[in-house]
């Protein structure tokens, strides 16, 4: 079952955003090494990865010690690129792993050039992020900080974002997002979950970051990679637009208090 929820007009030309194909072929460089683990980093590169065939970026968001002491839980909460060219037994092992729900983060454009392939059973999420307001996005054919701060002052993402918490908060199962690839708009998505868990800075960069390594992007490939940033500048929109990331919770992507008790209940242990 599909369920639609879309914000604005779709952009066509934000196929490249996320998407790991550029109009530019990158300089390439050495592989992209892990960045350094923190103390609260609990699972290894390989163990949180699900080794999936057809689906990059693939990988389980817990085994992560908050700064209270608490770890967030595995086997909850997924994040992967597009599900487009999942094989039969990346599927199964979705189903396996219990996923119920998906949530698509991309664009119109995106969806059409490759559709999902969603796990048996599973309810299919449509939230289109960066759709609604394409002059912000059509400064630049790649994600960089400037995009980055648009999934804070955009409202349509802050609705898109939101959906995907109340989705984790409200399922009885795993639940899976994507973008394109995996990177940029569930990036962002993961580093604002894990910071409402309670993961300190350091660390939620670290689960950022680890896009580089997944996706086997050399540094200075910011079609294929991510570059911290990126990520700060997030974060400082988030302070600029909200004073606090507590505000930013509450006003911009209106959770209340009952949500977000919720998501550490259900998420932590």
């Amino acid at each position: 079952m599909t369920r639609h929820r879309l914000f604005g007009a779709a952009l066509v030309l934000t196929a490249t955003v996320s998407s790991g194909a550029g109009l530019l072929a990158p300089t390439m460089a050495a592989a992209a090494e892990p960045p350094a683990a923190t103390g609260s980093v609990l699972s290894g590169v390989d163990d949180r990865s699900l080794h999936l065939e057809g689906v990059l970026n693939a990988r389980d968001l817990g085994g992560y010690r908050t700064t209270d002491g608490r770890v967030v839980r595995t086997g909850l909460v997924y994040r992967t690129g597009e599900l487009g060219k999942a094989t039969d037994a990346d599927l199964a092992a979705l189903t396996g792993h219990d996923v119920r729900v998906v949530d698509d983060l991309r664009t119109s454009f995106e969806r059409t050039a490759s559709a999902d392939r969603v796990p048996a059973g599973a309810t299919a999420n449509w939230d289109d992020i960066i759709g609604g307001n394409p002059v912000e996005m059509l400064k630049s054919f790649s994600a960089g900080p400037d995009l980055y701060r648009a999934f804070i002052t955009e409202p349509a993402a802050n609705v898109g974002f939101a959906n995907v918490l109340h989705d984790i908060a409200n399922t009885d199962a795993a639940v899976l997002y994507h973008c394109s690839a995996g990177k940029d708009r569930t990036g962002w998505t993961s580093a604002v979950l894990l910071t409402l868990l309670g993961v300190d800075r350091d660390t939620v960069n670290y689960d950022f970051l680890l896009s580089n390594f997944y996706r086997d992007a050399p540094t200075g490939d910011m079609v294929n990679g991510v570059a911290q940033p990126e990520l700060d500048a997030a974060f400082d929109q988030v302070g600029k637009s909200y004073g606090s990331f507590d505000n930013y919770l509450h006003e911009g992507l209106k959770l209340t208090d009952g949500d977000i008790a919720v998501l550490r209940a259900k998420l932590l242990h």
